[in-house]
């Protein structure tokens, strides 16, 4: 299937074709001696992941794990899907997410606030887990991957109270979801995901120093790919958390509102991106992942509640 590439060490990126784009979310099959998934993509997606894994000779009583960085729709929309795919494995995820799997009626009301009726087109409905299938981390964890294997979860809350960093025992890898960006791999580009209500601009630092310190040999994006350069690319995650905050209180200072405070923040920010100077496809992709109004909302939120 064109949507699978090889990264070596027995993991597989799978392009789930969020919302019929390529190139937009991934996940990742590592396929070990206890085959693991880690993102499952949306609900829409859970078919093509489903049949992307049969490709790669994981059957429905095959795959040993299913674990998720945190539980946005864009990582975690399908696993309700995939664990009726796959009826044998377990679901990993932090604490603070584990009910929400088990019962979406909140995250899926305030994803309809947030998305209106995009909501369907992107990202479908996140079905409900059986809980006896989830498995809670705490703010560390293992999932073991068989043979010796496993991949250790390292709790990284700056971009989401119930985001994981996950760290491959036998390959470094690093499987960093949104809490040290958005990365394009057509043009570079790096942008931060800091959407409300839990971004906070310490914890995300934070959660950027934590992934330097257990020293990767490669970042695996969920948005977008496998990164070699591990330090210039986390030095730049935080690089530009800073300048996206110190817009946005300057923004926050002179009074305005959320439009004029993302207008002013997209045209200061818009050189350090080639992604906007690209074809406009390309420009769609990377506002739909790492959108002005989120990025912006989300910083806003978080300057109320310092100033509490």
């Amino acid at each position: 299937m064109d949507n699978i590439t090889a990264l070596g060490g027995d993991v597989y990126e799978i392009d789930t074709r969020m919302a019929g784009y390529s190139g937009i979310t991934a996940g990742y099959l590592i396929l070990g001696d206890r085959p693991c998934l880690v993102e499952t993509g949306t609900s829409t997606s859970a078919p093509i992941v489903r049949d992307s894994l049969a490709a790669l000779g994981v059957g429905p009583d095959d795959l040993a794990t299913v674990v998720v960085t945190h539980i946005h729709l864009d990582h975690a929309g399908g696993v309700g899907d995939i664990a009726r795919f796959f009826p044998s494995a377990e679901v990993v995820v932090h604490e603070k997410g584990a009910r929400h799997l088990a019962d979406p009626t909140r995250l899926m009301a305030s994803a309809k606030m947030v998305w209106g009726d995009r909501l369907d087109t992107l990202f479908g409905e996140l079905s409900p887990t059986e809980a006896s299938r989830i498995r809670a981390l705490g703010d560390t964890g293992a999932i073991d991957l068989g043979a010796g294997r496993t991949l250790s979860s390292h709790y990284s809350p700056g971009h989401a109270k119930h985001h994981v960093g996950l760290i491959d025992s036998a390959t470094g890898d690093l499987y960093v979801g949104d809490a040290a960006g958005v990365y394009l791999p057509e043009t570079g580009d790096l942008r931060p995901a800091t959407p409300p209500p839990d971004f906070d601009l310490r914890t995300a630092l934070d959660s950027i120093a934590l992934f330097g310190d257990l020293q990767p040999q490669r970042l695996l994006f969920s948005h977008y790919g496998p990164v070699d350069d591990v330090t210039t690319t986390l030095e730049r995650s935080a690089e530009e958390l800073r300048v996206w905050v110190d817009l946005t209180k300057q923004a926050h200072s002179a009074g305005m509102d959320l439009d004029h405070a993302v207008a002013m923040v997209r045209d200061r920010t818009r050189e350090r991106y080639a992604a906007l100077r690209a074809d406009p496809e390309i420009a769609e992709q990377f506002e739909l992942l790492s959108g002005a109004p989120s990025n912006v909302a989300g910083i806003l939120h978080w300057l109320g509640k310092e100033n509490l």
